[in-house]
């Protein structure tokens, strides 16, 4: 249900970063990697559950945003994740 903007003690713009702000050139990172990035922490802490969550609800959308900048990596298990990261010009 929709929530009154007065119901907030805050509310700020909702300003992303650009792809280039955060990740390295020379890297590949998963969805949950760019998450953590996405909220300035390190891509490789362990986060609860629930605030996974959360995070990957900020980074797909983030992703396909910013796919023209991106390339991505087939997972490199089976089942794991796949990758992505900065497209560079060769």
């Amino acid at each position: 249900m929709p929530i009154p903007k007065s119901e907030f003690e805050e509310i700020h713009p909702c300003d992303f970063y650009q792809p280039d702000d955060i990740l390295d050139p020379d890297q590949m990172y998963t969805v949950a990697e760019i998450g953590r990035l996405l909220q300035r922490l390190d891509p490789e802490v362990d986060l609860e559950p629930a605030v996974e969550a959360v995070l990957l609800d900020w980074a797909v959308p983030w992703i396909l945003r910013h796919a023209d900048e991106l390339v991505v990596g087939d997972p490199l298990e089976y089942e794991g994740p796949g990758y992505y990261g900065l497209r560079t010009i060769d």
